[in-house]
């Protein structure tokens, strides 16, 4: 059976830290692959603030370029309707994708998600459609989850890198550096195409 690590996020920019906590999961959890998803549209962000989708896949296609483990699934970017992006669709597309082979998805969210499942499109759902791998992310604690989700998830530790896609933009517009944040070639992306400007 195939052992499918799901990621998604807004990689808005891929940065050291999703790769650090993707490559930690994919050892501990002898996965096959991790997918890495970037979303179209996030349900709980504001969407006029996030970088065009040709920018984003760009940056993760560099970032993953030198780690045969790691793919990119584009079955967000590719909806055409402008709803949401529903981890829980998702899962649902991803298991008609693989129909013709024996896969097992390891939906990998961070603590901070965890506490705000309740608020997700058919949260009960992610249970059933994939084993659920809960990471510590910096100021988050296991006893600040107040459902009962945190019972039926995977606990990983991973490394606590405190790096956080927000603070590379603040950062790229303050003119600072964001070296050993991102990768090389990354940085070279985002500053060749001026994003976060």
């Amino acid at each position: 059976m195939r052992r499918i690590g799901v990621f998604g996020g807004t990689f808005d920019p891929v940065h050291n830290g999703h790769l650090i906590v993707a490559e930690n999961v994919k050892d501990q959890m002898h996965l096959d692959t991790v997918l890495f998803i970037p979303s179209k549209i996030p349900p709980l962000k504001d969407k006029s603030l996030i970088t065009e989708k040709l920018h984003r896949l760009n940056m993760l296609n560099i970032a993953l370029e030198n780690n045969s483990s790691f793919e990119i699934s584009e079955i967000e970017l590719q909806r055409s309707s402008e709803e949401p992006s529903y981890t829980v669709d998702t899962l649902l597309e991803l298991r008609n994708v693989y129909a013709s082979e024996l896969v097992k998805f390891y939906l990998i969210l961070g603590m901070d998600q965890l506490i705000n499942l309740e608020k997700w499109k058919e949260p009960g759902k992610l249970f059933l459609l994939s084993e659920v791998i809960i990471i510590n992310r910096p100021g988050y604690l296991i006893q600040q989850v107040e459902n009962d989700y945190g019972r039926q998830s995977i606990y990983v530790p991973v490394p606590n890198v405190e790096i956080s896609a927000t603070d590379i933009r603040y950062r790229v517009q303050e003119n600072r550096s964001i070296k050993y944040l991102v990768p090389d070639k990354v940085e070279e992306y985002i500053k060749k195409n001026k994003l976060y400007l």
